[in-house]
């Protein structure tokens, strides 16, 4: 018996088809097919070339990590080995991600290029591409000292040796390379081209600490130099501390222990997404009496959570919020009458911006959001880093 698909079924094979076409399997960068192919600047980013010179990153050092001359199972863990057993299994695991680190270095190479290897294999994440997750994002000093975006990696595979950007204008200039929000890193190179002139530039002093969730971690920015974080660390020209943990920022005290021994410049709370209410007005009080008994002068920004950007349709949300937000004033006020100073206070209505567009699920950041809420974050800590 002869089978005649049916042009219904016909259409939907073709259709199948197309998309397996369209949506291939991650390839090496440099060799990325189907989409690649119709639009070359979909693809990867070319193999590094052979005339080229490798920088170990730990030459020289990189910032956001905590207590930088610390022991550690990996050079690019944000946490040092002996807090391993002292916070939860989850934040530990999650620290080992490289969310928030910044390299430095001065060259006058027409052509960057960048060796390394992520410790995780699933490169991105089905609201959050792999250019987040796993990528390196290049930025650089223009010639009035601003930080502009250069170019970001696409990793295809754990590990990456690509040619990220040519033909650079001619001039030796600063670059800042942000590592990956949601992967560790096993080891890392800048290549410069031969002959070139390169200086690792050694990480400074007094960070601004960001202690927080999910979306102090990064989620969902689609390049790692687009989390508000790292905005912040370029609009104020400071090194940042990134010590997001996704779904594990509950202002717990062993964390803050390890908060306490950095020399920061500022240290933000904003951990209510992943806290209730009954949890803030348990734990905000005390965390913030142990870094302020390590560091009487240091300021401390409290932040309320966002809101969803769909709570407007889903009453029980908004409600959450509204009692979240309810509880860290509370806690806020019983500060103030301690006497608590150099304390601060953001609100989290806007944060997000009032036209439901700043985030990806509701929940998590766009770059939109996080654009929205550096906004609403300068200004506060303009005012707290006076004078520091």
């Amino acid at each position: 018996m002869r089978f005649t698909p049916s042009p219904s079924l016909r259409l939907c094979v073709a259709t199948s088809l197309l998309i397996c076409a369209l949506c291939p399997a991650q390839q090496p960068a440099g060799k990325s097919k189907g989409i690649g192919n119709l639009d070359p600047a979909m693809g990867g980013k070319p193999q590094a070339g052979a005339n080229v010179q490798w920088h170990d990153a730990t030459q020289w050092g990189v910032e956001g990590r905590i207590l930088p001359q610390a022991e550690r199972k990996r050079w690019f863990d944000r946490l040092p080995a002996s807090a391993e057993g002292k916070v939860t299994p989850a934040v530990w695991s999650l620290s080992r991600d490289s969310a928030g680190m910044v390299l430095r270095f001065r060259t006058n190479s027409p052509a960057l290029h960048v060796h390394y290897k992520v410790n995780k294999a699933n490169l991105g994440m089905p609201h959050m591409p792999a250019t987040g997750v796993s990528g390196v994002d290049f930025y650089a000093r223009d010639n009035n000292g601003q930080w502009k975006w250069v170019q970001v990696t696409r990793p295809g595979t754990q590990e990456v040796r690509a040619e990220v950007i040519r033909d650079l204008a001619p001039g030796e200039r600063e670059y800042a390379a942000y590592l990956p929000l949601y992967n560790g890193v096993e080891f890392l190179k800048i290549g410069v081209e031969k002959g070139s002139s390169f200086e690792g530039l050694a990480p400074r002093e007094k960070p601004i600490l960001f202690y927080g969730t999910s979306i102090t971690h990064g989620a969902c920015a689609s390049r790692p130099g687009m989390v508000h974080t790292a905005i912040l660390g370029r609009r104020l020209d400071r090194p940042v501390v990134n010590l997001g943990f996704s779904g594990n920022g509950r202002m717990d005290q062993a964390v803050g222990e390890f908060i306490a021994q950095v020399d920061a410049a500022c240290i933000v709370v904003d951990c209510l997404p992943n806290m209730q209410p009954s949890a803030v007005r348990e734990k905000c009080v005390p965390l913030v009496r142990q870094l302020r008994a390590a560091h009487p002068k240091t300021p401390i920004i409290l932040v309320e959570d966002r809101r969803f950007t769909n709570d407007w349709i889903t009453p029980a949300k908004a409600k959450f919020h509204s009692d979240n937000h309810a509880a860290l004033r509370e806690a806020y006020d019983i500060l103030k009458k301690e006497g608590v100073g150099d304390l601060d206070y953001i609100e989290g209505d806007h944060l997000y911006g009032d036209d439901t567009e700043g985030a990806t699920d509701a929940s998590h950041a766009s770059d939109l959001g996080f654009m929205r809420q550096a906004d609403i974050f300068e200004p506060v800590l303009r005012k707290a880093l006076q004078g520091r």
